[in-house]
């Protein structure tokens, strides 16, 4: 209980201080302190465990083993997948799963 208590009160102090820091500055200048604090704070995305699931959902007739475009685009490598970035939102519409995948892209 006192460690939640401690945790927010440093992160409190920490974020009021950061906007303090911006205080005059337009409403753009505060998205960038937030988006750095969103994505320093997500955790790494697993190509495993949440993007192939996605691809398999989408693409498991033609881009994984057995499938006639698998030879060329084998979709159950990682290596694969950053080669072809955003080209694969053709077959994805959905926006989470397009999420989930731009943070994998963006990893190192």
């Amino acid at each position: 209980m006192r460690m939640g208590a401690v945790f927010l009160i440093i992160t409190t102090a920490v974020i009021s201080y950061s906007l303090g820091k911006t205080m005059g500055k337009s409403a753009t200048t505060l998205r960038p302190l937030w988006t750095n604090y969103v994505a320093a704070s997500r955790s790494k995305i697993d190509f495993n465990t949440q993007v192939e699931p996605i691809l398999k959902s989408r693409c498991q007739g033609c881009h994984f083993p057995g499938g006639k475009m698998y030879d060329k685009l084998p979709f159950d490598r990682p290596e694969t997948i950053k080669h072809l970035g955003t080209k694969l939102f053709t077959r994805i519409s959905d926006e989470n799963d397009r999420k989930v995948i731009r943070e994998f892209l963006s990893q190192e």
